[in-house]
């Protein structure tokens, strides 16, 4: 199934959860519901690879799961345009492992985690981290970061920017573990993949959601 996200060229709110996205936000349109942020629409785990490099879109694409084509209207040439794909970050870098005798690669993976860095406030994050490790104690060595730094990232639908996750409420740092456990601990990507709705998706997974809360805890 072909997942679409569009990048709006007008003020956009999340259909679902009211969130204001501003311009340029990352949506997606789902029958019924709207448009949906990348939080509500579960697809803010994939990390964004641009069009350009054919054979790292092409790999990247074959390993993940989970992806989604993104699109952004021309004003000019009045049709959409690709601008790249969402991807999941472990296939992405598998792809850059192939394709490592490239320079263009190596380089392209620095400008990336330079450009992450840059979107993710250290001083919050590390805050965040050790909210999610008071409230889960027995979660995984270092899958506090990995939590807090995914939910954290400066764009429009990451559940970290919230202003209740900001004030370090507890429900936004559950919602923020519960979508990691979901893309991390269970099959639900893959289910989304092969076409099921995400709330018959949500609905299937979320037994093995509360085991994994409960030993966490």
């Amino acid at each position: 199934m072909d997942l679409k996200v569009f990048i709006t060229n007008r003020d956009s709110t999340c259909d679902e959860c009211g969130e204001h996205l501003g311009h340029h936000a990352w949506i997606t349109l789902v029958e019924d519901k709207g448009a949906l942020c990348l939080s509500c629409a579960d697809l803010d785990h994939l990390v964004f690879l641009p069009s350009g490099d054919a054979a790292l879109t092409r790999r990247s694409d074959k390993y993940s799961t989970l992806s989604a084509v993104v699109l952004k209207w021309s004003r000019a040439r009045k049709h959409y345009e690709r601008q790249g794909l969402l991807v999941e970050e472990s296939a992405l870098q598998r792809a850059e492992q192939e394709c490592l005798d490239d320079a263009d690669v190596r380089a392209r993976r620095s400008e990336r985690e330079a450009e992450r860095r840059a979107e993710i406030d250290q001083e919050y994050v590390q805050h965040f981290a050790a909210r999610v490790r008071e409230l889960f104690p027995n979660c995984p060595d270092g899958r506090e970061r990995v939590i807090a730094e995914h939910a954290c990232q400066k764009y429009s639908g990451r559940v970290g920017r919230s202003a209740q996750a900001k004030n370090l409420d507890n429900e936004a740092i559950l919602l923020a573990v519960i979508a990691h456990i979901r893309h991390a601990e269970t099959k639900y990507d893959e289910l989304m993949a092969g076409g099921m709705d995400r709330w018959s998706a949500r609905n299937e997974v979320e037994d093995e959601i509360d085991q994994v809360l409960v030993s966490w805890k």
